[in-house]
């Protein structure tokens, strides 16, 4: 914007120039004409003292060239005011179209500030959104972008893993179920922490199948030869958050359970 303004006032100076230009093509015309008319007076007049041999014909002929020179001149004169003229007009022209550009706005209006305010917004709207704000605490388990890569939305990043809501997979022996209820305190302990550090929890529910039936590739009797192996059916605990505060628990490790059943 300020080089709008400053591109006024440098046409203006402009314009200023091309003025003098004009005053002095002017002036120089007016010297051509009046040696133009000098040179053709005498031109005539020694053209007219020639026919009774007042004059001999060299002067005569200097005289001529003199003439000839002086229109010469006096084209070239006119010319260079026209040029001058064309080019003063060109000049107040641009300046014009520059108080176009200036006239009745100011720099909040500018449409170039305007554009330019506009990228700003998106930019800081980008940069707003570089900030993903997970909807749980947790840990990051699993990171699956780099610095600087932009990431379409609904796309996975990373996960999430909810420590402060963590629960126990207990997977119990079927003939151990008989008297398992869900609500029922249950004591565990971490191979992390050891036995001094005791989490407590209850049984919220059992799953609805052993491990082996939800298995990749479940075990087959095509044969007819059948030997019974004791399933295990997968309990779920859930721990105390105080506890799980104190001491943080991760996904994977291994935890003994003992389920209070006669509660």
């Amino acid at each position: 914007v300020g080089q709008y303004f400053a591109n006024d006032e440098a046409l203006g100076a402009q314009t200023a120039a091309r003025g003098a230009d004009v005053a002095r093509a002017e002036a120089m015309l007016a010297g051509a004409k009046s040696d133009f008319a000098r040179a053709e007076v005498e031109f005539g007049r020694r053209r007219n003292l020639s026919a009774s041999g007042a004059v001999s014909g060299d002067e005569l002929t200097q005289a001529d060239n003199r003439f000839q020179a002086a229109k010469a001149a006096l084209a070239a004169a006119q010319a260079g005011l026209a040029q001058a003229r064309a080019t003063a007009a060109q000049s107040a022209g641009q300046q014009k179209a520059a108080n176009v550009l200036v006239a009745g706005t100011t720099v909040e209006g500018n449409p170039e500030v305007a554009a330019a305010r506009a990228k700003l917004a998106q930019a800081e709207l980008d940069l707003a959104r570089t900030t993903i704000r997970s909807p749980v605490d947790g840990v990051v388990a699993r990171k699956t972008v780099v610095v600087g890569q932009k990431v379409a939305n609904g796309a996975a990043v990373m996960s999430i893993v909810p420590i402060q809501t963590a629960y126990v997979d207990a997977n119990f022996k079927e003939v151990q179920l008989r008297k398992v209820r869900p609500g029922q305190p249950v004591e565990l302990t971490s191979d992390l922490y050891g036995k001094g550090v005791k989490f407590h929890g209850k049984v919220s529910g059992l799953a609805g199948g052993t491990g082996s039936a939800f298995a990749l590739i479940p075990a087959q009797n095509a044969t007819g030869n059948w030997i019974k192996v004791v399933q295990r059916v997968p309990v779920r605990i859930t721990l105390d958050p105080k506890e799980l505060a104190e001491h943080p628990l991760r996904v994977g490790l291994s935890m003994d359970a003992v389920i209070d059943v006669s509660k």
